[in-house]
């Protein structure tokens, strides 16, 4: 099974041709799409984690005392900052595929 899988896999890179390369339109339109989406995700995320976060603040806030609702609070900032950070990361990592791409 082994040596079957070799043998295709050095067939397949003897008969590969340059005939697949991209359309400068097509890397284009990728392009212009990874932007559009990336500015969406931040237009999207951004009221969503304000609203969050302030959600968490006023959960602490009003929990007069009672040590759940001021750990759900907490957890709930803690976990809306990752997911924004995550999502401004994604910005990054989109950025990096398109200078791969050219």
């Amino acid at each position: 099974m082994f040596f079957l899988l070799i043998l295709v896999t050095i067939f397949i890179i003897s008969f590969a041709t340059i005939a697949y390369c991209g359309d400068p339109t097509i890397i284009n339109k990728l392009n212009s799409a990874l932007k559009k989406i990336t500015e969406w995700m931040i237009k999207l995320a951004t009221p969503a984690a304000a609203v969050a976060i302030g959600t968490g603040i006023f959960i602490t806030k009003f929990s007069f005392g009672d040590e759940d609702r001021i750990m759900k609070g907490k957890k709930l900032i803690r976990t809306t900052l990752f997911s924004y950070g995550f999502i401004l990361a994604v910005d990054l990592i989109l950025k990096a595929i398109q200078s791969l791409i050219g």
